[in-house]
């Protein structure tokens, strides 16, 4: 019963969270299984297409708010029988895909997808006469969530059935809610890019930590291949907290971490509690997870 109330909380706290109508060409998977893509964008700004203060700045050692554009340095590809069994894969954010609908360009990194159709899409709303700021972002971003999701479903031939957008701000703010992010480094690292400067063995991250341990690919031995692999630690060690401190069932708990996705989470439309259930049932069967590179 205490189980099926923090669903239900969830699902309606989730019910107000931004959503985007972009969908991939395709269609849906039809063999009861799902595909969600999730998008991390290399943007300093928030959904709204401002700044992001100075001082949230600072913390994340990531430049000021022009840099990094609307690149989507993580993308991570998780698909969900219909047992339930889960396996997810990161796409390198510089493989070469084919430009679709891009002047200019035969082909382009897919990290770039995103960035440089809205900036084409922006361009055209200006034209037509569009000079308010926050439509131009929401359109603009809109057509670069296409763009990405059809970019990967022809890079990979699967459906894309849901996706998740954040930010850098959203893994700072995370990490914050959680406390911090447990991790366990095979070797200590310095990357004076990223920030990252972390001792050998296990060890809870900070906020501002966790960020540089996801963001950093200098000093590894194989680069952004490297970084994935922080990030699917990442992941995992988020997971094992919620499940392992009880968020998803203690609504005081819970609220706190909705009070991070509704500032820095989009979600595609189309999500029921039907949803949510599955991603429950993949928090406590948390073992089956499979990550390959």
């Amino acid at each position: 019963m205490v189980t099926g109330a923090g669903w239900q909380v969830f699902y309606k706290a989730f019910s107000h969270v931004p959503t985007s109508g972009a969908e991939a060409e395709g269609g849906k998977s039809s063999d009861g299984s799902m595909n969600m893509l999730l998008i991390g964008l290399d943007s300093r700004k928030d959904q709204d297409g401002n700044d992001l203060p100075k001082a949230v700045l600072s913390q994340l050692h990531a430049g000021d708010s022009d840099a990094g554009g609307y690149n989507t340095n993580t993308l991570i590809l998780v698909h969900v029988g219909a047992d339930n069994k889960v396996t997810a894969f990161s796409i390198p954010r510089d493989d070469w895909v084919p430009a679709e609908g891009i002047p200019g360009y035969k082909h382009i990194k897919i990290k770039e997808a995103y960035g440089l159709t809205k900036a084409n899409e922006a361009d055209k709303l200006v034209n037509e006469g569009i000079t308010d700021q926050a439509t131009l972002e929401q359109q603009s971003r809109e057509a670069g969530r296409r763009a990405t999701l059809n970019a990967v479903h022809r890079l990979t031939g699967q459906p894309i059935d849901y996706f998740a957008e954040v930010n850098l701000v959203g893994f700072y703010d995370l990490a914050s809610e959680l406390g911090g992010v447990t991790v366990c480094l095979n070797n200590a690292v310095y990357d004076s890019y990223s920030g990252a400067n972390f001792q050998a063995g296990e060890q809870t991250l900070n906020a501002s930590q966790a960020l540089a341990f996801v963001r950093q690919r200098h000093g590894l031995e194989n680069g952004d291949l490297d970084r994935t692999h922080r990030q699917q630690a990442f992941l995992i060690s988020v997971m094992q907290q919620l499940r392992n401190a009880g968020t998803l069932t203690d609504i005081t708990k819970l609220n706190g971490l909705m009070n991070v996705v509704h500032k820095d989470v989009v979600l595609s439309k189309g999500w029921t509690e039907k949803q949510f259930q599955r991603i429950g049932q993949i928090a406590d069967g948390l073992s089956l997870i499979h990550i390959s590179e």
